[in-house]
């Protein structure tokens, strides 16, 4: 029997219905469909991969502007001189960002990586410093850690007034705080120097308003009722070390010192003070000018006494230094015609305080003004040469005294 098993195997079977045979113009479509379906994947791809480039160039490019990167830096010595301002509390990064900001360093991390363990840029006092644009970044941290590069930087001893005074025995001029804003100023870029005028100064100070000034409300009235005087700001300068901005214009200057000084003055406790003694604290200011120019620290408490009671008893202070203000001169002794002129600050003729300071008294005259020695003294005078003051009740025993600075030279006979 033949074995015939091929006749017995199952044929594979057809799944899903019949498959018709397409056209020539179905097939024809179909392929332009592949085509454009190929085409569409091929500039899907294109844009990603743009895309992904941009987003990487941006990205470079603002890592690099805020963190920079170690090979970017300036090369040379710069082009042109530019002030820079560091603020109180500005890190090393702060300071590089400004730096960065006027085109002085390439970027923030060249700086920061060229002042690590610099001591004098991490001891950098607040203010403003001349540098120049486009340096190396070593160069930028060379120049800030030089002192000589810091600009201005303003110095306002105790006791000084607002215009240069003369030493009647030497004929020495101290410098008054307006020049001595006006050489803060002071700055050469480029070869030129620039410095805001001491004339300019005092212009602004007598013709701005007291709002543009930066005058306080408690001291607003008194510098009104001085009009046009330039002395009408006189005191409101608080003694110290500032920081001024030379590129500053005069109004500028004067309106920040003034504003920055009545915060210090408040904060000191003026203004609680002036209502504990009942007196304003512009008056209390005054009297702190006048303890100021009076007398030397270890009397000025005594002197705040003698003022307080002497405008008690509605007696005239006759204080040499309030005839001496407005003649701009230092002198212990005055004449019988200084003491006569009609001034707003002549105390032998105008009852009560003067018009307005007559300096920028210091923290101790200011607290002596505040919290004045118990006494009953009415009379004081220097009777020698190392500052010796002696006071007194008496009327008697204080003529007496001044036989006894006559004697000793401290004044004049005649006076």
């Amino acid at each position: 029997m033949t074995d015939n098993w091929h006749t017995d195997r199952a044929e594979p079977l057809a799944v899903g219905p019949p498959r018709q045979k397409m056209t020539r113009r179905e097939r024809a479509r179909a392929e332009r469909m592949r085509r454009r379906r190929r085409a569409g994947l091929v500039v899907a791809l294109s844009m990603l991969v743009v895309v992904a480039v941009v987003a990487v160039f941006l990205g470079s490019r603002m890592w690099h502007s805020v963190f920079g990167g170690s090979s970017t830096d300036f090369a040379g010595d710069g082009v042109n001189d530019v002030v820079i301002q560091v603020h109180d509390g500005d890190s090393t990064t702060a300071i590089g960002q400004t730096l960065q900001d006027n085109n002085v360093v390439a970027n923030v991390k060249t700086f920061v990586d060229a002042a690590d363990g610099n001591s004098a840029i991490s001891a950098i006092q607040p203010g403003f410093y001349k540098v120049r644009t486009e340096i190396p970044a070593s160069s930028a941290v060379e120049r800030l850690a030089d002192p000589a590069n810091r600009v201005g930087k303003l110095v306002i001893p105790e006791g000084r007034q607002l215009d240069d005074v003369r030493d009647v025995k030497t004929n020495a001029v101290t410098a008054g705080i307006l020049t001595l804003i006006s050489n803060a100023s002071c700055v050469d870029l480029d070869g030129d120097r620039r410095c805001v005028p001491a004339e300019d100064l005092k212009n602004v100070a007598s013709t701005a308003t007291p709002l543009e000034l930066g005058v306080p409300e408690w001291a607003t009235d008194a510098v009104d009722a001085m009009g046009s005087d330039h002395r009408r700001l006189e005191g409101l300068i608080a003694p110290g070390t500032w920081n001024i901005d030379p590129s500053a214009p005069p109004q500028d200057i004067l309106a920040t010192l003034i504003s920055t000084s009545a915060a210090q003055y408040e904060q000191s406790g003026l203004l609680t003070t002036a209502t504990a003694i009942d007196m304003t604290p512009y008056e209390v200011l005054v009297v702190a000018s006048l303890v100021q120019r009076e007398a030397t620290p270890e009397d000025f408490s005594k002197v705040a006494r003698v003022i307080y009671n002497r405008l008690a008893e509605r007696r005239t202070l006759e204080f040499d230094s309030t005839v001496n203000y407005p003649l701009d001169r230092i002198e212990v002794a005055t004449t019988d015609g200084d003491r006569g002129q009609m001034t707003p600050w002549n105390t032998y003729v105008r009852p009560g305080l003067p018009a307005t300071p007559i300096c920028s008294p210091g923290g101790p005259a200011l607290v002596a003004a505040e919290q004045p020695e118990p006494g009953d003294w009415l009379y004081f005078v220097t009777i020698d040469m190392q500052g010796t003051t002696l006071f007194t009740k008496e009327y008697e025993q204080h003529l007496a005294n001044i036989e006894l600075a006559i004697r000793n030279g401290v004044l004049d006979s005649a006076r």
